[in-house]
């Protein structure tokens, strides 16, 4: 069997990735992109890394590994109450790359490019010595003065999330199934396939846009794990909170993993890859925020209320017991 001929670094950019590019990226045929701002608006910029067997598995379909990529720096964007204006892809292939893998990849990209009205604006594309690595740097556009920082929380503050905790770092323990794994073995066929899915596609909360705008004091999305994002967030003004278990928002697969095994308490608290909204919101705005997020296709739920305090937030079980986690978050290093 003979694979399809490579293309040239130029015939790739021609080829899968030209089509995606939206004016301001000049037909990718330019060292840069030209973006206008809109008239009373700021720029907004994230840049998110991916790398093959820490944020996807080189196994992953190349259109929902592309996917994934853009979604987590729409995540950022949407963490700012920031509208997507478009994005810059970096990426490294390695050396068993072929041109079916990079046609399915450019086509998952195009679709959730068109999906969430992001359009690619340039990039680089270079040979790695290693495994496969890839960068998209999101820009997006916000009304002057309207950006929510991640600094911002005051005691008293209503502390909410979105849609629900834990799922995708449940899927990537599936991903990662033991024989000693039992719970896995009792989990329902529906419940992983959820599972499985969060893992790999997030769902960026680009919907909470508006109601961030008008009511939050401060938000950043949940990428490394809830408690320990709470705990960045709060700690940069001098707050802390304590969370109820019952609280967190779970979902129905979650939930029925909980059951079959109590540890999962802390994976599902602090093993990150959510990709979900945290924000503040003041006490006198709480019913104007609540009816804002109403109809948006996924929950917003309080999960606390901000208090004085340089202690990391604390959880509590549903009897009131605090627990105690080896780690608070994911991390790199």
């Amino acid at each position: 069997m003979t694979s399809t001929p490579r293309p040239s670094e130029d015939e790739i950019i021609a080829n899968f990735f030209a089509p995606l590019a939206a004016p301001a990226g000049l037909g990718l045929g330019d060292d840069a992109a030209l973006l206008s701002v809109p008239a009373g608006h700021a720029l907004v910029v994230t840049k998110d890394m991916l790398a093959s067997g820490v944020h996807f598995f080189a196994e992953d379909p190349p259109d929902v590994i592309a996917r994934k990529a853009l979604r987590v720096n729409l995540s950022d964007l949407a963490a700012k109450a920031a509208e997507p204006a478009g994005f810059l892809l970096g990426l490294a292939l390695p050396g068993d790359w072929t041109v079916e893998w990079l046609g399915a990849f450019a086509k998952g990209l195009a679709e959730d490019a068109r999906f969430f009205e992001c359009p690619l604006l340039g990039g680089d594309t270079v040979k790695s010595l290693g495994a496969l690595s890839l960068s998209i740097t999101a820009i997006g556009t916000v009304p002057e003065s309207k950006m929510v920082p991640r600094a911002g929380v005051r005691e008293g503050d209503l502390l909410y999330v979105t849609g629900t905790i834990g799922d995708a770092a449940l899927g990537l323990r599936l991903r990662r199934a033991k024989a000693a794994d039992r719970w896995i073995e009792a989990l329902s066929r529906p419940a992983r396939d959820y599972l499985l899915m969060r893992y790999l596609l997030p769902l960026p909360r680009l919907g909470l846009r508006d109601a961030l705008r008008g009511f939050a004091q401060a938000a950043m999305d949940v990428s490394d794990g809830l408690l320990g994002d709470l705990a960045k967030m709060l700690a940069l003004t001098g707050v802390t909170t304590e969370v109820s278990l019952a609280d967190v928002p779970l979902s129905k697969a979650a939930r029925q993993a909980l059951a079959l095994n109590s540890s999962l308490v802390e994976p599902i608290l602090a093993g990150g890859d959510d990709y979900e909204i945290i924000c503040a919101v003041a006490p006198a705005a709480q019913g104007e925020f609540e009816r804002a997020t109403e109809g948006l296709g996924f929950s917003v739920t309080r999960i606390g209320t901000a208090s004085k305090g340089t202690q990391k937030p604390l959880i509590r079980d549903g009897e009131g017991r605090l627990l105690a986690f080896s780690a608070a978050s994911y991390r790199h290093f």
